[in-house]
C-alpha cells in the first residue's frame, strides 16, 4: 500500500472537484480548494474522521467497498479508479458488462437532478445510483447484494417490491422486465451473470418461467407510469430513458405535468429527499 501517493492522489482529486459539481451549494466562507473532506465523506456514505485518516495517510488499508464509494465520491474515470485500487493495495476491479461503475459525466447528470426521482441502471437491471428525491420516491436500492440487486430478481422473488406501482402497471411492467433480461442473457450467453439470473428465476417463480416461456421478444416502454406512494399518495409521471452505450448503462428520470396533482406531489418528495441527503445518506454508492 503506497500510503505517500495514496494520500496526495485523494487530495488532488477532491480539491479539483467543486461543490456545484456535486450538487452541493457553495456557501459564503467557503476557503477550501474543492470539496471539503467532510463533503466527500457525506457523498460516499462514511464517517469524516474514517476519510480523513485515510487522506492523511493513517489507519487500515480501505476495503474494496470503501475504495469504491470514494471513487463515486470523487467522481473518478475507470482509469483514475483503477489507480486508486492500485495505490491501495488491491487489485483493479474487473470491468464486467453489469458495469456497475459510474462515468462521471453521468453522476454529473444525477447530481443536477437531486429535487428529481432519477435513477442509474446497469444492464442486468441493478441500482448503480439514485438522487436523494428517487430514494424519497422508491426507498433505498443500492444496498442488495447477490441477485437481490436486480429489479428482476426482487420482482419476481419478493412480490412486496411491487407494492409502489398501481394495479394496471404490473401484468405490463412484469413482461418488461423478462423481456429486458431475455436481450441481455441472449447476448451475453449462456454462461453469462445474466443467464444465471434467469436460471434462478425459472425454478424460483412460476410468473417468471410462464412469461419467459411466452418469449415475447420487445415489450413496449410506455412513458406514462402509475405509482401509490405510501406517503403522497397516487402519483401519475412521465418516465425518460437515456442509455450510455459506453458504459452500457441507462439513466431513467421520473418527471410529472407542470402543475399538476402529481408534481405537487414530487416537490414534496424532493423535501423528504433534501432531508436524507442532510442525514448524510448521499445516493453515491459503488458496488463492485
Amino acid at each position: 500500500m503506497e500510503y505517500p501517493d495514496l494520500s496526495d492522489f485523494l487530495r488532488k482529486r477532491r480539491e479539483a472537484l467543486q461543490p456545484e459539481d456535486v450538487g452541493m451549494p457553495r456557501g459564503r466562507r467557503r476557503r477550501t480548494p474543492g470539496l471539503r473532506r467532510e463533503e466527500v465523506a457525506a457523498l460516499a456514505s462514511m464517517s469524516a474522521d474514517y476519510y480523513s485518516r485515510l487522506e492523511g495517510g493513517r489507519g487500515p488499508q480501505p476495503s474494496v467497498e470503501m475504495l469504491g464509494a470514494i471513487a463515486r465520491a470523487l467522481r473518478l474515470t475507470l482509469e483514475e479508479r483503477d489507480h486508486l485500487f492500485l495505490l491501495a493495495g488491491h487489485g483493479t476491479p474487473p470491468r464486467t458488462t453489469r458495469a456497475c461503475h459510474v462515468d462521471p459525466g453521468m453522476l454529473r447528470i444525477l447530481d443536477r437532478l437531486h429535487d428529481t426521482p432519477a435513477m442509474l441502471l446497469n444492464r442486468c437491471g441493478e441500482v448503480v445510483a439514485q438522487t436523494p428525491t428517487h430514494v424519497a420516491f422508491a426507498g433505498e436500492l443500492t444496498n442488495f447484494q447477490g441477485m437481490e440487486r436486480s429489479e428482476a430478481y426482487r420482482w419476481f422473488v419478493h412480490p412486496e417490491t411491487r407494492s409502489l406501482y398501481a394495479e394496471p402497471e404490473l401484468s405490463t411492467h412484469s413482461r418488461l422486465l423478462v423481456s429486458n433480461l431475455r436481450t441481455v442473457a441472449t447476448v451475453d450467453g449462456p454462461k453469462s451473470y445474466a443467464a444465471s439470473i434467469v436460471r434462478a428465476l425459472q425454478k424460483a417463480s412460476p410468473e417468471f418461467a410462464a412469461i419467459w416461456d411466452a418469449h415475447d421478444v420487445v415489450v413496449a416502454h410506455s412513458r406514462t407510469k402509475r405509482f401509490r406512494h405510501p406517503s403522497v399518495g397516487e402519483l401519475e409521471l412521465y418516465c425518460e430513458l437515456i442509455d450510455n452505450r459506453d458504459q452500457q448503462q441507462t439513466l431513467i428520470v421520473f418527471t410529472a405535468e407542470p402543475g399538476s396533482e402529481s408534481a405537487a406531489k414530487l416537490r414534496l418528495l424532493s423535501v423528504l429527499g433534501s432531508q436524507v441527503m442532510g442525514s448524510g445518506q448521499g445516493f453515491d454508492r459503488e458496488l463492485i
